[in-house]
C-alpha cells in the first residue's frame, strides 16, 4: 500500500484495516532504509500511527505541523511525498534527517534542537490570528523528553493564556528521550497515565484529552478531531512505545535504537570512548568531581561514570541552561562539576556560562562532544561555533586535544582549574594515533621543526595530523614548515605569540568558523610586525550534511588543501 501514498490526501480514503496494513509497511520500510543509511530509527517507529492520524485530520500545508524534535519526522516525510528519497537519507545532497524547508512545503521549521516547537506554534497561531487566517491550525508533535526543556514551559505559559487561540499539542509520551525521562515531569505524566486527576496542563489553561493509545490510529484520530473542534489550546496525550514493531529496538533498554549507524560500518574507538574512560579515572581520584548531562548519558560517554558513581551524576533532562546554572550551584557548594554536552547544544546556554559561571569565577568544566564538523546530522549539529564564541568569556580556558593522550592530559588540567570555567572540545570521529611532541614551550607543543623555517602551521586539535602531512608535502616544494599544537586555544598563550613572531607566514588551521578563531586572535597579537598570519578555518555560514571527511576536504582542511593554501599565501606575500 505504501507505494500508493504520494501525499496526505491519499490517506483519507483508507479503511481502518488498510491503515493498520500501511503502518506495518511503513515500519518495514523504515527498518530497511535507516539500517542502510544510518539515522534515527526508534523515535520514528514509535510515531507511525500518530503521524498518520495527524495527516488524516489536518490539512498540511494549510495547517502547520511541527515536530519536536525533528528527528521523529521520518514518517511525516514518507507521507508527504518523499518516500523515494530515503535511499539518500543523511547523504550529501540527499534527504535531511530533520524537517527541511528546502525539501517540502510541508516542512516549516528546520528544528533539531529540542523544546522549540511550542514557541514556534505560539508565534504562528498569533500570526494567523492577526492576519485573519483562522482557517489555518497549528499542530505541534512534542515528545515527553523534549517537554523537560524550559522553553516548552515558557511557551505553554503563553499558549494557555489565550483560550480562544487554537493550538493542538500532540504529546508523544514514550517515557524516554535517549534514556527514560527523568524528574518531576516524568512522575506527573506517569500519574496521568494511571488516571490521576491533578493536571498541570489544565492548571495552565489548556484542555487535556487522554491518555490515548498512540498506536491506535482510530483512537488518535478521534481525539485529534475532538481537539480540533474545541477551537482552543489542547494537549492530546498519546502513549507510545519507542521502537514499536521492531523487536530489536523494543528490547534495547539502553536507548531503544534511538539512532543507528549504517549496517556494516564501525567507527572503532572514538573520542567519546576516550573521554568516558578518563572521566571514570578522574572520578576515582577526585571525590569532588560530579557530572551533569542533558538527557544524553550514553551519547556523551557518562554511562561508565554513572555506573561507578551513581550519586555523582545528574541527568537534568533536555535543559542545557538549567544544567549550566545548576553546575554553578554545585561549584558554589565546593564540588567540581563536569558538564558533558554536544558542542552545538552549549550555545543554548551561553548566557548561563557567561553570567552564572564565569562572572562568579566558578570552577566548572565543560566537555564538548561533537565539536567542529559532525557530518550527516547537518547544519544544526555541526559544532563549529563554540571555539569562536567562547574566547570572549572572561577567564575561560579552552582546550583542543590532538589525540587521546592529550585528551586525558587536558581533561585533568581542566578539572584542576579552580578560578573559572574550563572547556575541552573534541570531534565526532574515531581517534587517530598518538602524536608525540618534540618539546613543550609554555602551554604549546612543538610537533615538527626544521631549521630556518618560513612557515608555521598552528594545528588546532585533531587537525595536527593533516598539518604534519602538509609539512612533509611542502618540503617537496622547497618550503620549510614547522608545526605546533597550541593545546589551550584560549586565552592566547604569550609563548605562542613570541614563537610565531619569528616566522614569515603563520597559518592557523582549525575546525571552527573563521570569525573569532584562534588565527584571528593571533593575527591581532602580531599586527604591525613582519609576520603574516592567516586563518584557515570553516566559513561563517551553515554547512549542509555530509560525512565529516568530505566536508573537511571540501573546505581544504586536509593535507592537500593545507599545502595548497600555504603555497598560495607564500605567492601572495612574495608579490606584495
Amino acid at each position: 500500500m505504501l507505494t500508493d501514498i504520494n501525499g496526505p490526501e491519499d490517506l483519507r480514503s483508507l479503511s481502518t484495516s488498510e491503515l493498520c496494513e500501511l503502518a506495518a509497511e511503513i515500519r518495514d520500510f523504515l527498518v530497511a532504509k535507516v539500517h542502510r543509511t544510518g539515522g534515527h530509527l526508534g523515535p520514528n517507529l514509535g510515531a507511525v500511527e500518530l503521524t498518520i492520524a495527524v495527516h488524516r485530520v489536518f490539512t498540511s500545508p494549510t495547517d502547520v505541523v511541527l515536530f519536536d524534535t525533528g528527528h521523529q519526522s521520518y514518517v511525516h516525510k514518507i507521507l508527504t511525498g518523499r518516500r523515494s528519497d530515503f535511499d539518500s537519507l543523511r547523504q550529501a545532497g540527499g534527504l535531511s534527517g530533520y524537517p527541511s524547508v528546502a525539501e517540502s512545503v510541508h516542512d516549516v521549521i528546520e528544528n533539531s534542537h529540542a523544546s522549540t516547537a511550542l514557541s514556534y506554534a505560539d508565534g504562528l497561531a498569533k500570526a494567523f490570528e492577526l492576519n485573519d487566517r483562522g482557517d489555518r491550525r497549528v499542530v505541534a508533535v512534542v515528545g515527553d523528553g523534549a517537554l523537560t526543556g524550559g522553553m516548552c514551559w515558557e511557551a505553554l505559559n503563553n499558549i494557555g493564556a489565550a483560550p480562544d487561540r487554537p493550538v493542538v499539542i500532540l504529546l508523544n509520551d514514550n517515557g524516554r528521550s535517549y534514556d527514560p525521562t527523568t524528574g518531576g515531569l516524568a512522575r506527573h505524566l506517569a500519574e496521568l497515565r494511571a488516571g490521576g486527576q491533578n493536571n498541570l496542563f489544565t492548571s495552565l489553561g489548556l484542555e487535556y484529552v487522554g491518555p490515548i493509545d498512540g498506536h491506535d490510529v482510530s483512537a488518535v484520530e478521534d481525539a485529534l478531531r475532538h481537539a480540533k473542534a474545541l477551537g482552543r489550546p489542547v494537549v492530546v496525550h498519546c502513549l507510545t512505545v519507542k521502537g514499536k514493531g521492531y523487536e530489536a529496538a523494543e528490547q534495547d533498554e539502553s536507548d531503544r535504537m534511538h539512532a543507528v549507524g549504517a549496517l556494516g560500518t564501525s567507527s572503532g574507538r572514538t573520542w567519546t570512548h576516550a573521554f568516558a574512560d578518563e572521566i571514570v579515572e578522574i572520578g576515582a581520584s577526585r571525590p569532588d568531581v560530579v557530572c551533569l548531562t542533558a538527557a544524553m548519558l550514553e551519547p556523551v560517554g557518562l554511562r561508565g561514570f554513572a555506573a561507578r558513581f551513581p550519586d555523582r551524576v545528574f541527568d537534568v533532562g533536555i535543559a542545557e541552561q538549567h544544567a549550566v546554572t545548576s553546575a554553578a550551584g554545585l561549584a558554589m557548594g565546593g564540588l567540581h562539576p563536569v558538564v558533558a554536552v554536544y558542542a552545538t547544544f552549549l550555545t543554548r546556554a551561553f548566557d548561563q556560562l557567561l553570567m552564572d559561571v564565569a562572572l562568579h569565577r566558578l570552577p566548572v568544566t565543560f566537555v564538548l562532544d561533537r565539536a567542529g564538523v559532525t557530518g550527516p546530522d547537518g547544519a544544526s549539529h555541526h559544532g563549529m561555533w563554540d571555539a569562536s564564541l567562547l574566547p570572549v568569556v572572561p577567564g575561560l580556558r579552552l582546550a583542543a586535544p590532538r589525540d587521546p593522550v592529550r585528551l586525558a592530559e587536558l581533561l585533568r588540567e581542566a578539572v584542576d582549574v579552580a578560578d573559572g570555567p574550563s572547556v575541552v572540545r573534541y570531534p565526532k570521529a574515531s581517534v587517530g594515533a598518538d602524536v608525540p611532541a618534540l618539546r613543550r614551550v609554555g602551554h604549546f607543543d612543538v610537533l615538527s621543526e626544521v631549521s630556518e623555517a618560513d612557515v608555521l602551521l598552528v594545528a588546532v586539535g585533531p587537525l595536527a595530523e593533516p598539518c604534519l602531512a602538509a609539512a612533509e608535502e611542502l618540503a617537496g616544494h622547497g618550503v620549510r614548515a614547522s608545526v605546533v599544537d597550541p593545546r589551550w586555544i584560549a586565552p592566547l598563550d604569550p609563548h605562542l605569540v613570541k614563537h610565531a613572531s619569528a616566522f614569515k607566514l603563520v597559518l592557523a588551521v582549525e575546525d571552527t568558523t573563521s570569525t573569532g578563531a584562534l588565527g584571528a586572535r593571533l593575527g591581532q597579537a602580531l599586527a604591525g610586525g613582519d609576520t603574516t598570519v592567516a586563518t584557515f578555518a570553516l566559513p561563517p555560514r551553515f554547512l549542509p550534511h555530509d560525512s565529516r571527511a568530505r566536508i573537511l576536504r571540501a573546505h581544504g582542511l586536509d593535507a592537500a588543501g593545507i599545502t595548497t593554501s600555504v603555497l598560495k599565501r607564500l605567492e601572495l606575500r612574495a608579490s606584495a
